[in-house]
């Protein structure tokens, strides 16, 4: 068999230990190098294999080895030593005849893998030791910077500007994800971690979609959606059609969202009157009011037609303003 050098690269987000079995046969059958220690190396060695970490220049320590045994494994670290790996394949490409390498993956990041790097980059930012802005906030101070970029979300997806939006919603993550760490600060009987948020997210997901993960039977996109408000009713037990309706959100969509809560509910209570109103701010809400019913029942969504017809006047604005005066030398 030609001389081989095996580069056993791993996943650092996986608990150490966790291998393929052909990664776990290799580390077994043959010599281990490594760059340093680390939980992967400890938890090799416990498997009975022989790891021996690289005082100095890990490409020669390798020729040398596989010289000596035939194949040889070098457990990469965490980042997977790239710069090793280039410079013995340049190696390698002048001096063919030395060995043979070979890239073998012993564990590698499931879908999501990525979300582990954000809550730890968060718990060393709000740790001590850490950022003082971050440590200094508290669910609410962070309140308007969680609606400030979830309204910089919806505005790259009326732009269909994907690349925007996946920016934006990383912001609306690191809100989500630091809210979740701040939460670890609590008293005991009060605290809770982003497994606790995730595991919640997981938990409801399964429980309202039983067409996917019970196997219920369902026709109709229609179906579906009665069916997942039968569930939410159930799960909240509210004692009002208007329970759970976010009571913070912009002026007219809160109208629309009350509106369609009652019709869905089939709770039909007549809009106020705008002359019997007591001051002018009353009547040209009930006027509002008039409008938005106005919209749900032709099928429009006001918060929309709104933000259409504000953003085009203001576009006619740019158009009517004069141009800046030039810029004064020096």
């Amino acid at each position: 068999m030609s001389a081989r050098i095996v580069l056993l690269v791993t996943s650092p987000r996986l608990p150490a230990g966790l291998l393929t079995a052909a990664a776990w046969d290799v580390v077994r059958q043959h010599p281990v190098l490594t760059g340093s220690d680390s939980e992967m190396v400890t938890a090799v060695r416990q498997a009975g294999a022989e790891v021996t970490v690289v005082d100095g220049p890990a490409t020669q320590s390798l020729l040398d080895a596989v010289a000596a045994h035939g194949t040889v494994v070098w457990l990469a670290g965490p980042t997977g030593d790239e710069a090793l790996a280039r410079e013995l394949g340049l190696r390698l490409a002048r001096q063919p005849g030395l060995a043979e390498m070979e890239l073998m993956y012993g564990s590698w990041d499931p879908p999501g893998a990525r979300l582990l790097d954000a809550v730890a980059v968060l718990d060393r930012l709000a740790s001590p030791g850490g950022d003082p802005w971050k440590r200094a906030q508290t669910h609410r101070s962070l309140a308007g910077y969680l609606l400030e970029e979830s309204y910089e979300a919806y505005d790259a997806i009326s732009a269909d500007d994907t690349d925007a939006l996946r920016e934006e919603l990383g912001d609306v993550l690191l809100q989500v994800v630091l809210h979740a760490r701040l939460a670890e600060e609590l008293p005991e009987d009060e605290r809770w971690s982003i497994d606790d948020v995730a595991g919640g997210l997981v938990d409801k997901m399964i429980r309202r979609n039983p067409h996917v993960f019970a196997g219920a039977e369902v026709g109709t996109l229609e179906e579906i959606t009665e069916n997942w408000e039968r569930i939410k009713r159930a799960e909240k037990a509210r004692s009002s059609v208007l329970d759970g309706v976010a009571l913070s959100q912009p002026a007219l969509s809160l109208a629309a969202q009350i509106l369609d809560r009652a019709a869905r509910r089939g709770v039909d209570v007549p809009l106020p009157p705008a002359d019997t109103q007591p001051d002018a701010e009353a009547r040209l809400g009930a006027d509002l009011l008039a409008t938005v019913a106005a919209a749900r029942e032709a099928g429009l969504d006001p918060e929309a037609a709104l933000r259409r017809a504000a953003l085009t006047q203001a576009e006619t604005i740019r158009e009517a303003e004069p141009p800046p005066p030039p810029a004064e030398p020096g």
